[in-house]
């Protein structure tokens, strides 16, 4: 009887445990008395083919014996066929074709002639091996580059089961894959630029503040307006992801399956927009099996954007009250509860009614007031009030449109933005992220000041989450002035923000 351990991890959330492969190899009995135990799913289940397959192909031979394959902790489920090369190996161990691999943890899905396919969530088993004290990851060779990053693991990319073989009887030979991190954004020359949206300054006005303090956004107005085109822009003028925030991203993007192949860190801020069609778990996270992250976490440290916004179910959009509040999204299984991060920006799109022309001095709108309301309904008040900056977008007159006025690019703009994001980085928040306790602190207002935030909620009734939200935007537009204090104009300008929902929810 021979026994012999390797070392792999699962992925939980975006965090990864370590899992020990323990394989027995019995002198009695044959290959087809053979078991897997610990709680595989049915992929983990079926790799017993595919190791067969490929140790033969490769040349190493199967044993025509009695195998045990025990993936501990066994109270934990195991789902995913990143553990293929850890069991080939580790049978390999059994037959004596390498020996000792206590510092070293593998991970990767094998084809049947012995190749080596990617798997998710390399990052986070790098993580998981550096806290674990592991010095060596052998990974497929797509994942390297992610994996690298980690400091203080040395991460070998391997395309075929015998270069693996060849890497642990031999390691002289091989070197590790170096470091890449992706510091800088590279602006594309083909990126859409905010030079090309005619008119609309208010708008542009909006999204500068919203993307230099991180804060939701609502356009409202006619179709043909500008506001999808506003919204895809609003990626091109947001800074790049700073290390720490590129590490968590890239990690749920791994885990997701969205990484590109080859890729390192993610250092440009996701921007996702997903179709009206999403279902809850599409949107928040779940799915059958382990949960996945949904939109609202592969949008993390980036932008949420829902246009047709009215046209999404409403339960899906209830959903998206605690993960904008919180800046996370807990999801709870029987067997076990996993928390995804999801501190983005939200930026909602629609039109005014259902016809979409309500108010446009151009074209008549033909629907009744209850054909409006019911429209309008389908965005609940405690929704509503969980976002920042409500603006409108109203129809471009001919006269702009085919003006030759100067536009401010995409590029002016986020060296405004980034400007502003460094004075918040130095407090420690994004202005749209800071607690409750310290919102009177750092938006402390001067007397004008205090006097215009008291008539506005005197005449308009805002409850206190409006309050607070109006204070941090002005604290944005301080920011952006290069203010110490919130003055009476900041405060003037964040309460012209929040006025839409009355003119069309009231």
């Amino acid at each position: 009887m021979a026994l012999f351990k390797t070392r792999s991890a699962a992925v939980y959330g975006i965090d990864a445990n370590l899992i020990d492969v323990e394989v027995d190899l019995h002198s009695i009995g044959s290959a087809r008395d053979s078991r897997m135990v610990g709680m595989p799913d049915v992929a983990v289940r079926e790799s017993r083919e595919r190791i067969k397959s490929a140790l033969l192909n490769s040349g190493f031979g199967y044993p025509n014996k009695t195998l045990t394959i025990n993936l501990a902790p066994a109270n934990v489920r195991k789902e995913g066929a990143g553990f293929d090369l850890p069991v080939a190996i580790g049978i390999l161990g059994a037959m004596g074709a390498v020996h000792g691999l206590d510092g070293h943890l593998l991970m990767g899905e094998l084809s049947l002639d012995g190749a080596i396919r990617p798997v998710r969530g390399a990052l986070s088993v790098a993580v998981c091996a550096r806290d674990r004290g592991i010095p060596n990851l052998i990974v497929p060779a797509e994942n390297a580059a992610e994996a690298a990053v980690v400091e203080g693991v040395s991460v070998y990319g391997v395309r075929h089961l015998a270069e693996v073989v060849a890497l642990l009887t031999r390691p002289e030979e091989f070197t590790p894959t170096p470091p890449q991190r992706n510091g800088t954004m590279a602006e594309s020359a083909a990126a859409p630029d905010f030079r090309d949206v005619r008119g609309q300054t208010m708008a542009k006005r909006a999204l500068e503040v919203a993307a230099a303090g991180s804060h939701n956004v609502l356009m409202i107005g006619p179709p043909g307006s500008g506001k999808t085109m506003l919204a895809k822009r609003l990626a091109g003028i947001l800074p790049p992801l700073t290390f720490e925030e590129a590490i968590e991203t890239t990690k749920i993007h791994s885990i997701a399956g969205t990484l590109p192949s080859g890729c390192g860190l993610l250092h440009d801020r996701p921007f996702r927009a997903p179709h009206h069609t999403i279902s809850d778990a599409g949107l928040i996270g779940g799915g059958m099996g382990m949960p996945r992250p949904g939109e609202v976490s592969l949008a993390h440290n980036g932008v949420l954007f829902l246009d047709e916004f009215p046209e999404f179910p409403r339960d899906v959009l209830e959903m998206l009250r605690q993960p904008i509040e919180d800046g996370s999204i807990t999801i709870a299984r029987a067997n076990m509860t996993l928390t995804f991060p999801s501190s983005l920006m939200l930026v909602c799109a629609m039109n005014p009614c259902k016809c979409g022309f309500l108010g446009d001095a151009t074209r008549e709108c033909r629907c009744t007031p209850g054909q409006i309301q019911q429209y309008l309904n389908k965005i609940s008040g405690p929704l509503l009030d969980r976002i920042d900056i409500h603006v409108e977008v109203p129809a471009v007159p001919l006269k702009e449109l085919r003006g030759e006025a100067v536009v401010t690019s995409s590029a002016e703009i986020r060296g405004r933005v980034e400007q502003a994001r460094r004075i918040q980085q130095a407090r420690g928040f994004y202005n749209a992220h800071v607690p409750a306790r310290l919102v009177r602190k750092l938006c402390a207002l001067d007397d004008a000041g205090e006097r215009t935030l008291e008539m506005a909620v005197r005449r308009m009734g805002f409850s206190a989450r409006a309050h607070d939200r109006i204070l941090k935007v002005a604290r944005t537009i301080a920011d952006l002035d290069q203010s110490d204090g919130v003055s009476a104009k900041h405060v003037a300008e964040a309460i012209q923000y929040r006025s839409l929902d009355r003119n069309y929810w009231s």
